[in-house]
Formats: structure tokens, C-alpha cells, sequence
């Protein structure tokens, strides 16, 4: 039979077996349940251990059972949840939030997250799109969903169901989940300008935690902070997962993870044993440690995983520098599709490296690497990677077409088509090589930069781009003669979640075009020009520059030019237009928190993130202050332990 020359192997037995020995993961499993039957085991094991801290509140395994009971019974019998019905959530982190996800779950609902630092508009989309009638809320987010949507204040709604003296607890028995019924869906950006719906079944959740447990990463006896995000599907593991196993969890209040002072106090007043987050979060806490001397927070760390970007090298050296002692690091890849992670590798922080490996997958997990024919590849040959096993997904939210080009059936196995590119080492370890198409990761977040472009043209622009650049930067070249910067970033942040929207729009004229007439990325102005001018005359002539007027514009001022390593900076400077992100943001956040001693949550992120000036942020500081003057109390969260 004569075969095209692509269809030839030229992989050698000794690559073969090599392969086939990575792919040896197999290992026994318990028996499957859902999640929240889990959950009910691990407090008959254990009632009175503490299942989840914030601060100075607490609830055991066993009080955290009958307020998910408590609010499970709302779900179903006031509002009339019914199996596999998606139910949303939108809440800051609080223990009103564990009991949220846990009673949706338990009610046989389909957990949903919605980040309440969304625009409202694209928290009505993504509602809409999954048709979702539902929405779990607290006191700083109800306003975003009044005569829009059913919704249910989690405070009120145990507060109220306190005075209940008698509970029938029967009809949750008779909710008839199961293994394979959808326990979450989590929205990643999708390149055709629509967030995609991922689903995942009980049975893809506790397989990963599974992998987890029997890769002696992750285990019953850790104390786990609970530092992602809820876009991040690590949230769910962080919470949901750490309940499975009898583990505690350490939540942080509102905005705590790039908090350092606070952050690192948690870690260490709290003995957290088990940390799961991104490298540039890592490093950022990090730096903060070594500078200001304070390694004791690390000293009861077990278990530090970084995941959702590469591993880098300056990292592993602050590390070292960290002198971290009895801490495993490892490096986790993987993607929402598969169910928070599909490999592994320890890092040892003693060997200099260029680059740190992205290892061998989980227990039951599998790798494939090839190439664009669709053949194996040679060791250290740049291959596609298709990752199947037990974490594999149930598909996209009525995305059919999406599903399809997403999974594909490698001898008689599901695999997902990850899109990123990988080589392995002839240890059989795998490498990460980036990737040929226009997704990205910015601080651990998956970006289709087609989104952002859709999100542009729905202006009156006739073309744009949009790139990452410098590693912390998107930047969004617009080819217009009718619209600013000014209007653009408006649009984007009513229509985008913060860490979508660019940091620079440069607005041309006429965008390169290749010979194709397409766009050509490769001539389009570098950004560091554009970056310098919009500092006002390159700050070569002080006169020009609008100096701060009051001491709290002062104060700001100041605290801008420590974040931004800059001498001197206009009151009126943007700071995305000076190599400001949103990351940097958050840093200055906390720093006027602590720097005029601000309440949590008396200042509006969303504000800052609208009005990026030194001169507005000045002005709300100054509003704060003087609303706190004449309040006599504030509100907090809802405490459940008296």
C-alpha cells in the first residue's frame, strides 16, 4: 500500500517506548460520587475539624454541612432548582461564598461563577448566552442584577433560615445527581468575541483531585490558601476540591492576594501548608518576602504549585534567594478543558536552568505530541499536544461545532487539542514552546485576543489588532480617523472584564498589510514609542508636567512613582499609557488601603480601574475619607460563627 511521505514514521522504537512509558499513569481510583457526597463524608469523619478560616471567622466541617443544607432547601423549594439547572453566583470572597457553591451542588444545580469585577453588561451577557434565570448575590453585588434576573442574597437568606427550628433535611436525599451530571461551567475567552461555556461533570472534578492526591502534592492533612480568582477554574479545587479530601481552607478577604503585607501575614498566622496560584503572583509575593525580610511566613509551607503561565527563571532565583526550606515547588500545566491540571514537575531549585520543564502528566492522564500531519514526533522535534485521560471535559455549552473541533478520538480515546506546543526530552520530560495562534496568558488568564478585536470593531473602527507585549502589557493597535483612546478604552471597559482591556490603544491611520492584504503584525509600531509619548514631552520639560496640589495628591504621587519606578509623573497621567496594568493597579489598591487606612471595600476598584489618574484617584481617596467621618459603623461580612 503506498502511503504520502508525511503519513511515514520516522519516530525510532526506543522514542515509541519512551513515550509509552510517560503514558503509564494508571492508578486506581475510589469509587465515583459527586461532589457534595463527598463532602458529607468527610464530615461524618471528622464533624468538628475546621473546614474553612477568613480572618477571624471560622465553621467547622460539621456547622458547614447545615448551612449548605439550609440554603440547598431554599434552592429547591422556594426557588425551584431542578437537576442540572446552571445556577450563577456572584459574590466576593466570604464564607456566604463556600456555602453558595457547596448548595449548588448539592441541590444538583451546575455551579456557575461570575466575577463581580465585570462590567454589569457582560454579566448580563454571560447570563444570557447560558440561560441562566438564577443569580446568587451578596449586599456589594445585588445592584448589578435588580429587574434583570431572579436573584438570592446568601446572607439574608441564612440569616433568615437561622429561626428555623425544624429542618426536614429528606428532600436533598432525593436529588438524583450523579457521577456524570455537569457539576460546573466556567467561561474562557473565545476568539470569535463570545466567552465559551465549558462544562465539566462530577466526575472530570474528582478524578483531578484524585490526580492531585496520588501525586503527593495535595492532601487531607493541608491547610490551603485560597488565592484564585473565581475566573480561574483553581478556585473550585482550591474550595470544592479541599472539602472533598477533609482539608481546610484559608480564604482571603476581598482583594488580599496582591495585598503582601496582609498575604504573607495569612501564610504565616495561618500555618498555610498548600499554595496553588500564577507565577507572577508568586513572584510578586515573593520579592515583597525577601525585601522585607520576613521568610518566616514561608516556614510552614509544604506544597508551592505554580500554575496557568510558564515557570520562569527569574522566579526559581528569587526563590532560591527566599531560602525556602522542606517546601516542594512544582510546576503544573494544564487547561480549564482538562480539569485544572494534566502535568507535573518538581523543581529543583538547586539546578540552573534556562527553562523549567512542564514534566509528565498526572496520574491518569495521558500526552500526545504531533505534528501538523497528524503523525508522532521525534524526541526534541516542536510538536502539537493532545492531552486525554480523566479530566477531559464535557464539552462546550451548546457549542456543538466547538466541542468537535476541540476533542478528537486518538485510538479510541478522547484527547482535547490544546493548541500549545511541546517537545520531549530524552528523560521523557515535556517542554513548553508557546504557541502559533493569538491565545495567550496574561497573569494566568486565558486571553483570545480576537475577543478584545470584536469588542473594537462593534465601534466605529474599521480594523485593529491586538497583541501582548512586554510579558504585563495588551496593547490594541486601531485603524480609525473618527475615534480616541479615550472613547475606546470607555467602550472596552463596559464590554470587557479588567484583565482584557488594553493598556495602550494606538490609533493609526492605515494598518500594515502583507502582500496577502492581511494585517501584518510583524510592521506594526512598537509600543515602547508610543509608551514614551504619552508621557507628557518625554517629562524633558518639568514645566509641562501637572505637579500634585494637596497632600493626599502628594501621597499618591509618591506612591505611583515607587510602583512604576518612574521620577516623576503628570497628575493627569493615564496609568496604562505610562507601563501601567491591571496588576500594578491592584498593588496600588492596597497601598492607599493601608496608606490612609482606608475600611475594606470603602474604596471602588472599578473607579480606579475607570479613572486611572493620579488627580481622580486622589479625589476618591479624598470622598472616602470624609464619608468615613460620618458613618458609625460599616458593613462586614456575615459571621457565622457568634
Amino acid at each position: 500500500m503506498k502511503k504520502s511521505i508525511y503519513e511515514l514514521s520516522l519516530v525510532l522504537p526506543d522514542e515509541i517506548l519512551l513515550m509509552k512509558s510517560m503514558n503509564n499513569t494508571q492508578v486506581l481510583f475510589p469509587s465515583f460520587t459527586c461532589i457534595h457526597h463527598e463532602f458529607v463524608r468527610q464530615v461524618m469523619e471528622h464533624p468538628q475539624k475546621v473546614a474553612v478560616e477568613l480572618d477571624d471567622q471560622s465553621v467547622t466541617y460539621d456547622e458547614l454541612l447545615y448551612y449548605v443544607q439550609v440554603l440547598s432547601l431554599n434552592l429547591l423549594n422556594e426557588q425551584r432548582v431542578i437537576v442540572g439547572e446552571i445556577v450563577c453566583q456572584c459574590v466576593e470572597r466570604s464564607l456566604s461564598m463556600v456555602i453558595g457553591m457547596m448548595a449548588i451542588e448539592m441541590s444538583g444545580g451546575v455551579y456557575c461563577p461570575l466575577s463581580p469585577r465585570d462590567p454589569q453588561y457582560r454579566l448580563h451577557v454571560l447570563m444570557k448566552e447560558i440561560e441562566c434565570r438564577l443569580v446568587l448575590v451578596h449586599y456589594l453585588t445585588e445592584t448589578k442584577f435588580i429587574n434583570n434576573f431572579v436573584s438570592l442574597n446568601l446572607d439574608s437568606a441564612l440569616i433568615n433560615s437561622e429561626d428555623e427550628s425544624h429542618v426536614n433535611f429528606d428532600r436533598i436525599s432525593r436529588v438524583l445527581a450523579t457521577e456524570y451530571s455537569i457539576a460546573y461551567i466556567i467561561h474562557t475567552s473565545g476568539s470569535t468575541g463570545k466567552p465559551k461555556a465549558l462544562q465539566a461533570s462530577h466526575r472530570n472534578f474528582s478524578n483531578s483531585i484524585y490526580s492531585l492526591v496520588h501525586s503527593y502534592t495535595f492532601n487531607e492533612n493541608d491547610t490551603v490558601g485560597q488565592i484564585a480568582r473565581c475566573s480561574f477554574d483553581n478556585h473550585i479545587q482550591e474550595i470544592l476540591g479541599t472539602l472533598m479530601i477533609g482539608a481546610t481552607t484559608v480564604m482571603l478577604r476581598p482583594r488580599g492576594t496582591t495585598h503582601w503585607e496582609y498575604l504573607s501575614s495569612v501564610l504565616e498566622k495561618k500555618q498555610i501548608t498548600y499554595m496553588h496560584t500564577v507565577p507572577n503572583l508568586l513572584y510578586s509575593l515573593f520579592a515583597y518576602i525577601v525585601k522585607s525580610k520576613k521568610q518566616e511566613a514561608l516556614q510552614y509551607l509544604r506544597s508551592l504549585c505554580s500554575v496557568g503561565e510558564p515557570f520562569n527563571v527569574k522566579l526559581l532565583d528569587l526563590i532560591k534567594t527566599s531560602a525556602i526550606r522542606k517546601c516542594r515547588i512544582w510546576n503544573f500545566y494544564g487547561q480549564t478543558e482538562i480539569t485544572i491540571a494534566s502535568t507535573f514537575h518538581l523543581v529543583d531549585v538547586a539546578v540552573d536552568k534556562k527553562r523549567i520543564e512542564i514534566g509528565v502528566p498526572l496520574p491518569n492522564y495521558q500526552c500526545i505530541i504531533q505534528d501538523e500531519f497528524s503523525q508522532s514526533v521525534v524526541l526534541g522535534q516542536e510538536g502539537y499536544l493532545f492531552t486525554g485521560g480523566v479530566g477531559v471535559f464535557a464539552g462546550y455549552l451548546g457549542r456543538d461545532d466547538l466541542t468537535s473541533k476541540a476533542l478528537v478520538d486518538i485510538d479510541g480515546e478522547m484527547f482535547y487539542r490544546t493548541g500549545d506546543l511541546v517537545k520531549m526530552d530524552n528523560k521523557g520530560l515535556l517542554h513548553y514552546q508557546g504557541r502559533k495562534d493569538h491565545q495567550i496568558k496574561l497573569h494566568g488568564q486565558r486571553i483570545e485576543l480576537g475577543e478584545i478585536e470584536r469588542c473594537l470593531l462593534n465601534t466605529s473602527v474599521s480594523a485593529c489588532v491586538a497583541i501582548k507585549w512586554d510579558d504585563d502589557h495588551l496593547i490594541a493597535y486601531v485603524q480609525s480617523s473618527h475615534i480616541d483612546e479615550e472613547q475606546l478604552r470607555k467602550h472596552c471597559q463596559s464590554h470587557l472584564p479588567h484583565h482584557m482591556v488594553p493598556s495602550l490603544f494606538i490609533v493609526l491611520d492605515k494598518l500594515p498589510l502583507n502582500a496577502n492584504g492581511k494585517i501584518d503584525r510583524k510592521h506594526l509600531p512598537p509600543p515602547s514609542s508610543h509608551f514614551s509619548h504619552s508621557l507628557p514631552l518625554n517629562y524633558t520639560n518639568n514645566s509641562e508636567i501637572k505637579t500634585p496640589h494637596d497632600e493626599i495628591e502628594s501621597a499618591v504621587h509618591t506612591l505611583w512613582c515607587d510602583i512604576l519606578q518612574q521620577n516623576n509623573i503628570s497628575i493627569d497621567a493615564n496609568i496604562f499609557t505610562i507601563g501601567g496594568h491591571s496588576l500594578l493597579l491592584m498593588q496600588l489598591y492596597h497601598r492607599y488601603q493601608t496608606t490612609f487606612h482606608l475600611e475594606t471595600n470603602s474604596l471602588s476598584m472599578t473607579d480606579l480601574f475607570q479613572y486611572p489618574t493620579i488627580r481622580e484617584h486622589a479625589r476618591f481617596i479624598f470622598r472616602t475619607i470624609n464619608t468615613s467621618k460620618y458613618l458609625q459603623g460599616c458593613w462586614s461580612s456575615l459571621h457565622l460563627i457568634q
